[in-house]
């Protein structure tokens, strides 16, 4: 049987990466004053891939590798007045309303209603515990796990620390880099929902994406309201948990 779900955050279950989709659009128009030719998407990739150790995922994290990229492309002749500007992006993304996916209500009450819940996000803990409250789900998890990388080591050290098998431990999300592969390899089920955008960092080969789906203890879904009836018939299939 299943002894303990985990669900990702951030479009898994409300909508995330829009909000940085339409920063960086901003970001584009902003410095085109500086660069007419535009700003390479690579080079600001580049700034917020190095960053992550130091800063780690989130807005925070993000808004100072926009001001850093922003300096670096325009050769230090960034204005303060637009130094302001992306650090006021940075407050309306953390000020944005959360915005639940379709059915992700309804699924995850009844979800709460049989299996233990753990959300295990990425990000800034402040930012996420916000975002948890105002979403109005927080009563149905047992707890919250914000970490600073999503690999095979953490999942394995989050089952033992919840004293359950590998093989009884369901991780849900849209991310195969950080939600499925290294769920998978830590010997725990892992259920793919999609979602329409993806940030870079989180992508993987078209070769490790038909090898990870091709594992049998890798499952995918259309919409996280589909959850319910997928872990259900894991539990009733011989030998799936």
């Amino acid at each position: 049987m299943i002894e303990l779900v985990a669900l990702d955050a951030d479009d898994t279950l409300w909508h995330n990466e829009p909000l940085y989709t339409t920063t960086r659009e901003q970001f584009r128009e902003l410095l085109a004053k500086y660069e007419p030719a535009g700003v390479l998407d690579d080079r600001l990739y580049e700034v917020e891939r190095r960053n992550l150790r130091h800063f780690g995922y989130g807005v925070k994290g993000f808004v100072l590798s926009l001001i850093e990229s922003a300096i670096e492309m325009t050769d230090g002749r960034l204005g303060t007045a637009d130094v302001s500007r992306i650090i006021e992006w940075g407050r309306e993304m953390l000020l944005s309303p959360v915005e639940l996916l379709e059915g992700v209500r309804e699924a995850a009450e009844e979800l709460a209603a049989v299996y233990p819940l753990i959300l295990v996000t990425k990000g800034d803990l402040l930012h996420q515990e916000t975002k948890l409250a105002s979403s109005g789900l927080g009563h149905l998890f047992k707890g919250l796990e914000v970490v600073s990388e999503k690999d095979e080591r953490i999942y394995r050290n989050l089952i033992a620390r919840h004293g359950v098998q590998p093989h009884r431990f369901v991780m849900v999300g849209n991310s195969l880099r950080s939600d499925i592969l290294p769920a998978l390899e830590a010997g725990a089920h892992a259920v793919y929902i999609p979602y329409e955008l993806s940030w870079v960092h989180e992508r993987i080969s078209p070769e490790a994406m038909s090898a990870t789906m091709r594992n049998t203890r890798c499952h995918q879904i259309a919409q996280f309201r589909e959850l319910p009836v997928l872990l259900q018939r894991l539990e009733t299939t011989t030998g799936a948990v």
